[in-house]
């Protein structure tokens, strides 16, 4: 089902100077590419520009809970968690959760709450290290669409749906017209596989994938 379970982040991207995006070399595309320092703590043309906390995942948080009506003990997987913001909410609302976060980029894990850095894996989602139907709540939030080719989506999808009971939510990068499409192009400095909104639905069907999601449009 389309959900906008991140309608309490702050609506910033009219302040975020996209159009430096275009001006990006190919040094500063290698340099996101690394998924390292200069893609989470560089400058806008290689990534985030410092990837730092404001506090802004807790509301967030507090939806997921609220929507799925997790518990005190559930279990929560957050697929690209970078330096596990969200799954440190988490734990600060939940009494005793099992949080478990994946991410490619070694920098981002090592740059992780303490409290949360244990339970981080390195990797994608393409072959997911639990058991089946292990977890409550399984999210991706604009991570999925970063790196891989089409049939390791299709691999990580039912990777998602083995290893959740039955909550999933994803937000993928997706565009409507041909501006939505060029902002994504220089937006997305590491993204291989968003596609148009109409495609992802047909994705969905291929995979029967039948979890919650929502779009990403830096516009």
């Amino acid at each position: 089902m389309k959900i906008n379970l991140l309608k309490s982040l702050p609506k910033t991207w009219k302040k975020k100077p996209l159009k430096i995006r275009h001006s990006a070399s190919i040094e500063d595309r290698i340099l996101s590419w690394r998924l390292d320092k200069e893609y989470f703590d560089g400058n806008r043309k290689q990534g985030y520009a410092g990837y730092k906390y404001d506090g802004r995942w807790r509301p967030v948080a507090q939806d997921f809970i609220e929507h799925y009506k997790l518990k005190d003990n559930a279990k929560i997987l957050d697929i690209g968690c970078a330096k596990s913001y969200l799954l440190d909410e988490f734990g600060k609302l939940l009494k005793k959760p099992t949080l478990c976060g994946l991410d490619i980029s070694h920098y981002a894990i090592t740059k992780s709450n303490k409290r949360i850095k244990k339970n981080l894996c390195i990797g994608n989602a393409t072959k997911l290290p639990f058991e089946k139907n292990y977890f409550d709540l399984v999210i991706s939030i604009n991570s999925l669409h970063n790196i891989m080719t089409l049939d390791e989506l299709k691999k990580s999808f039912k990777e998602i749906k083995r290893v959740s009971k039955k909550n999933t939510f994803i937000s993928l990068g997706a565009y409507t017209n041909k501006k939505d499409q060029n902002i994504l192009d220089n937006w997305a400095v590491v993204a291989t596989t968003y596609m148009s909104v109409n495609s992802w639905l047909n994705f969905f069907k291929h995979v029967n994938y039948r979890g919650d999601y929502w779009w990403f449009k830096p516009n």
